[in-house]
């Protein structure tokens, strides 16, 4: 079962996500990140992938997608907040979009 991270966790698993560009929504605890790609196929197959892992995991993301940029929202609902799966789905959202800058 997941859990809600607790305020003694939230420093050291959130700090590095942060480091790398993703940020507290304001009003909400969940994390944002907006991710540019080179164009449009990239940023879609970026998304497919992603959307692999999140199948995979059963952890989903709030996303949307205009032409090369793509926002990101994570959350997870079950727990009305912030989890280890979101921590986890960052850091692989974080890879697969450096993979797609080589």
């Amino acid at each position: 079962m997941t859990e809600k991270l607790s305020e003694e966790t939230r420093g050291t698993v959130l700090k590095p996500l942060f480091d790398s560009g993703w940020e507290m929504v304001e009003g909400r605890d969940a994390i944002k990140k907006t991710f540019v790609f080179a164009d449009f196929v990239e940023a879609f197959g970026w998304m497919t992938q992603v959307a692999i892992w999140a199948e995979k995991w059963n952890h989903h993301p709030e996303w949307d997608n205009v032409y090369k940029t793509v926002n990101v929202t994570l959350t997870t609902h079950d727990v009305g907040g912030l989890s280890a799966l979101d921590a986890k789905m960052a850091r692989k959202m974080d890879s697969l979009a450096e993979r797609a800058e080589d």
